[in-house]
């Protein structure tokens, strides 16, 4: 993508291309027109443009700023937004999400963003086949629906990946090494991403209600389309993350419970060779008067009574429900 790339709109959905940036402060639009500045934040050319556009170094410091978060908030009639979206590129971590800045006046919008953002280029591959916003506000609208479109194909894989990890924990009983660990990786993708949109859906509601005369009534309505649609993936991400945890506290459950079976297994054993011990330990020491000592058939009666001691236990603990019936 251009360094710089600029489009001028005549407010009654015309887009076309213009091959240079006018001042942000004085863009030179004429009744209701616009201009779309978007800018390379990383190249030497964007910044020097933002230096020499005349804008306010407060606002110049937001352009360019090394971490943001989702916010809007006013600057006299001029607003500074952030917004994210998810990183796409080949290779790259979707919850790597990719920060867009935003400069939005009556009649310039300046958009700064570090890495490729394909909300963006979608966007304008549509304005390159003349289909473009009325207004400044509708190009955030568009944007910001631009960027919920690509997040919701994000959303519902992991929607998916959870369904599947249900299914693969219940075959797998207690749940083996490469569930737990697609879990993990599930809760940490819902995590982040959550993280960052519900921010931006406050933020696309603070710019809906905000009292700008730039703002048209249609531009509000939109807004309010994208606030919703972004705060229904982040209400989706809320649901993988508690079905994620569900699953977890089953996963949890069914090896505690696996370990109470064994821990009883062994406490069974334990019952039943005790009684045992302490017979054979008392014929054992080396005292006179052992009972069959000058008896040969001493050693099989011991064995005898040592086995119905035995099965009587077992039937005991079976009565008591300390084993499967």
């Amino acid at each position: 993508m251009d360094e710089i790339r600029i489009y001028g709109f005549d407010g009654a959905g015309g887009a076309r291309r213009l091959g240079a940036a006018p001042s942000a402060r004085f863009p030179g639009a004429s009744g209701p027109g616009f201009v779309w500045v978007h800018v390379d934040g990383a190249s030497a050319a964007g910044r020097d443009w933002l230096a020499a556009a005349g804008l306010d170094p407060l606002e110049i410091e937001a352009l360019l700023a090394e971490e943001t978060r989702p916010r809007c908030t006013l600057h006299g009639d001029i607003a500074l937004m952030n917004l994210r979206g998810v990183n796409l590129d080949p290779g790259a971590e979707p919850e790597d999400m990719i920060s867009l800045r935003l400069f939005i006046s009556a009649h310039m919008v300046i958009s700064v963003q570090m890495r490729t953002l394909q909300a963006v280029v979608d966007l304008m591959t549509a304005l390159d086949r003349g289909q473009g916003p009325g207004t400044p506000g509708d190009l955030i609208a568009r944007l910001a629906l631009r960027l919920a479109d690509r997040a919701e194909p994000v959303v519902m894989t992991l929607n998916e990946r959870a369904d599947r990890l249900e299914d693969a924990m219940e075959e797998a009983g207690q749940g083996d090494g490469a569930t737990r660990a697609e879990l993990a990786d599930i809760r940490r993708i819902a995590i982040v991403l959550r993280r960052y949109l519900f921010p931006q859906r406050d933020a696309l509601s603070t710019l809906e209600i905000e009292d700008l005369d730039w703002l048209t009534q249609r531009d509000r309505s939109r807004l309010r389309e994208a606030t919703e649609r972004v705060t229904r993936l982040a209400e989706e991400l809320d649901a993988i993350r508690d079905r994620a945890q569900v699953v977890h506290d089953q996963i949890l459950d069914m090896r505690a419970e696996a370990m109470n079976r064994q821990m009883l297994v062994l406490s069974v054993v334990a019952a039943v060779f005790l009684p045992m011990g302490l017979v054979t330990g008392l014929l054992g020491i080396n005292v006179g008067g052992i009972p069959g000592a000058a008896w040969p058939g001493a050693f099989w009666a011991v064995c005898a009574l040592l086995l119905a001691i035995g099965a009587g236990q077992l039937w005991l603990f079976r009565r008591m429900g300390l084993l499967g019936r």
